[in-house]
């Protein structure tokens, strides 16, 4: 039975020693418990929040292992496979399913700039070498491939298992193209904070974010709101946590996340090199935001 993804799906950092050397996989369990407990319908391991492209393979391995060992199925789970070659994705994508992965999500990144029919084949390689539903990632920030409204409904109409689009150019238009012209029949899923409240009035059918590592109440209340159909509440909650979001995006993913998990009371060590973590200035803003928000420190 194939898993139907829906809400707020929260993604996970991966945590290392303060060195940046070692991974900390307890701390990884950690912080997905946390999640789990916040309740978010689905978690989504080794995206750009688990800094999964700064992973050796043997790493990738053991945090994707790890992962949907402690998520357990108790939640739906998808994990990022991205790699800059086809064979790489291949391996991840059958390594996700082999340990109990519900689907898994593809980033087309690349160092040589992809064609249309190079990108189209790729994802046409990786569904033919497993049987989960395959989640199509569009995100050009951080592939330097933007897949046109064009090409994702091909790749969604000729390759069986492409049955989500997580977009993220943030740019509200091609959630409205999607909607419109994949005629309301493929799932698509907001991958750019600011943009929540206008992708769920477009017609998202969820929200992949790192932000329910910090502020699962509200991220979680403005889905609820929206199902509920009280639009001036779910403007009021999504308003309230904006900043939050904005600082997020801003600040970067995995910095941001591991400062304010760090706050809480879990330490999950910095990001990877060559990224760095918030400086003294940046920890104080999100220290105040973090209050501001009655999250307790």
């Amino acid at each position: 039975m194939t898993t139907e993804f829906h809400g707020i799906i929260g993604y996970t950092i991966t945590p290392f020693s303060n060195d940046g050397e070692q991974l900390d996989l307890p701390a990884l369990g950690q912080s997905i418990e946390r999640l789990i407990a916040s309740g978010v319908h689905a978690i989504a391991p080794l995206g750009s929040t688990g800094e999964g492209a700064y992973l050796s393979d043997t790493e990738w391995q053991q945090v994707a292992e790890y992962s949907l060992a402690q998520i357990g199925k108790r939640l739906p789970s998808i994990v990022s496979v991205s790699d800059l070659t086809t064979a790489g994705a291949i391996r991840r994508a059958r390594f996700a399913q082999a340990h109990g992965a519900d689907a898994v999500m593809v980033l087309p990144s690349a160092y040589w700039k992809l064609s249309a029919t190079e990108i189209l084949q790729h994802y046409r390689a990786i569904g033919a070498a497993v049987d989960l539903p395959i989640m199509l990632y569009n995100n050009p920030a951080t592939s330097g491939t933007d897949m046109p409204v064009e090409l994702i409904l091909r790749i969604v109409r000729e390759v069986e298992n492409v049955t989500m689009v997580k977009e993220s150019t943030g740019d509200i238009q091609r959630m409205h193209q999607l909607q419109l012209r994949g005629e309301g029949q493929v799932p698509f899923y907001n991958g750019c904070n600011p943009l929540a409240l206008e992708a769920f009035m477009a017609g998202a059918t969820g929200w992949c974010t790192a932000a329910p590592n910090l502020i699962p109440a509200l991220n979680l209340g403005l889905y609820q709101a929206i199902r509920a159909g009280e639009l001036e509440q779910a403007k009021a909650l999504f308003y309230q946590q904006l900043p939050m979001l904005d600082f997020i995006l801003k600040g970067g993913l995995p910095a941001t996340i591991k400062a304010g998990l760090a706050l809480t009371g879990l330490a999950v060590g910095e990001p990877r090199r060559p990224v760095f973590g918030l400086d003294e200035q940046g920890r104080a803003t999100l220290r105040g935001l973090l209050d501001e928000l009655g999250v307790a420190l």
